[in-house]
């Protein structure tokens, strides 16, 4: 039996509320992500941070590339519980796809070569990745299933539940004197396995029996190309070190260490983002169900566009202004960033942010070669200035991330704009 459609002012409250309730304990589970930047920042020599914020965005990464199966499943879990029933076997199915693609991704890191540019030689990093990445599926399919079916309490506990035992276990860890890169690596993997606690609850809302008859090729393909679409995401925003590593002149290493921190400190909200996408991905799906819905959601994808430009724009001048300042009082004077970089980083995270969200409205009418089209071209562009534009390693790293997710803003707003609000199951 199907679910009346609700009107747009009864979505938009319960919508208000659930935003409201994940929105603390995001805000929460940001702050203890800084904690972190702070214990590293503060204990480790600017090369060895730089090593680990490099292992950190690759960790990062490979969730943030997941974030698509914690989107398709809470589509497939909204449209279930609008039929009054569990997500079915495609649930299983894209789960699956993600597990097998972000095992084959991190063994990629295991290469010696890779291990060498990104982790400074460290295997043991590459080795912790591979862990804490195919764990970090089981967490993603878990908060899907949960923010689909309206779970919003357990959902938000499972987001600051990931946070606090990545704080507890650098805390006992400096108590202990264990303040190695290899142990800060430990402890920041800890995280990807909070789903253990909320395991029970998130199988109950998927049955595998139901929806047997659907094929699984079309559920692979849109799996490959949304995780491949997610992967250039998380190349930008937490694999950017390591993109950085990879593409460019080995530069300064202190300024480097320096950057990245930076960088660290206006990435870490866009890290934490993917349950804001994913509570966008169920109510585009319940606005879509009605004229008056559609009516209202394209006016305001077109709105919040624009928004974003002109608080990008503000964002940039407040990061000019006291970004270097900021970082040398929660860091420590010695990580001391110019004016002009945190401009870069907060105009670039700014459009991130807005980017994100706008993918998850395609990823709820299920455009998944629009998704990688956007951020394919967000890569491309980035790469293109950090093989060729003029200047050392430092101001590449810094135009190229400013430059990417402008043509990636343009490139989304076309689609989600002027493109149809429909869903599909």
């Amino acid at each position: 039996m199907s679910a009346e459609p609700m009107s747009s002012e009864k979505l938009a409250k319960d919508t208000g509320k659930s935003a409201g309730r994940i929105g603390v304990y995001l805000l929460v589970a940001i702050a203890l992500g800084y904690v972190l930047t702070v214990v590293w920042g503060r204990t480790l020599s600017k090369p060895d941070n730089a090593v680990l914020l490099s292992f950190w965005g690759v960790l990062m990464g490979l969730g943030a590339a997941l974030s698509p199966l914690e989107q398709e499943l809470s589509r497939q879990s909204a449209h279930a519980a609008l039929e009054g029933r569990k997500a079915g076997r495609p649930a299983v199915i894209a789960f699956v796809t993600s597990l097998v693609a972000v095992t084959v991704a991190a063994l990629f890191t295991l290469i010696p070569a890779v291990t060498d540019k990104v982790y400074g030689g460290q295997f043991a990093l590459a080795v912790i990745v591979l862990a804490g990445g195919v764990s970090f599926a089981f967490q993603f399919a878990a908060r899907g299933l949960l923010i689909g079916q309206d779970h919003v309490r357990s959902y938000s506990w499972l987001i600051l539940v990931e946070a606090a035992v990545r704080i507890l276990v650098v805390a006992a860890l400096v108590v202990a004197g264990l303040t190695q890169v290899f142990w800060f690596a430990i402890a920041a993997a800890t995280g990807s396995f909070a789903w253990l606690l909320f395991a029970r609850g998130a199988v109950r809302l998927v049955d595998p029996r139901l929806d047997a008859a659907e094929p699984a090729k079309p559920i692979v393909a849109n799996m490959l190309m949304l995780l491949a679409g997610a992967g250039l995401t998380a190349s930008v925003i937490t694999g950017y070190p390591a993109l950085v590593s990879l593409l460019t002149p080995g530069g300064d290493k202190e300024k480097l260490g320096v950057l990245f921190l930076a960088l660290f400190v206006a990435r870490t909200p866009l890290t934490l983002l993917s349950p804001v996408q994913a509570l966008a991905v169920p109510t585009v799906v319940r606005l879509s169900s009605t004229d008056e819905g559609k009516h209202r959601l394209r006016r305001l994808l077109a709105l919040g566009s624009v928004g974003a430009l002109a608080l990008a724009a503000l964002g940039a001048l407040v990061g000019y202004l006291i970004g270097p300042w900021a970082v040398r009082l929660v860091y420590g004077a010695k990580n001391d960033p110019e004016a002009w970089w945190m401009a870069g980083l907060v105009w670039s995270s700014v459009l991130l942010a807005a980017m994100q969200l706008l993918a998850a409205v395609l990823v709820a009418q299920a455009k998944a070669v629009k998704v990688l089209i956007t951020w394919a071209a967000v890569v491309v562009a980035t790469a293109l200035v950090l093989l060729f534009f003029p200047g050392d390693t430092i101001v590449r790293a810094v135009v190229g991330l400013a430059a990417g997710p402008t043509v990636g803003l343009l490139v989304v707003m076309a689609f989600v704009v002027r493109g149809p609000a429909e869903t599909t199951r």
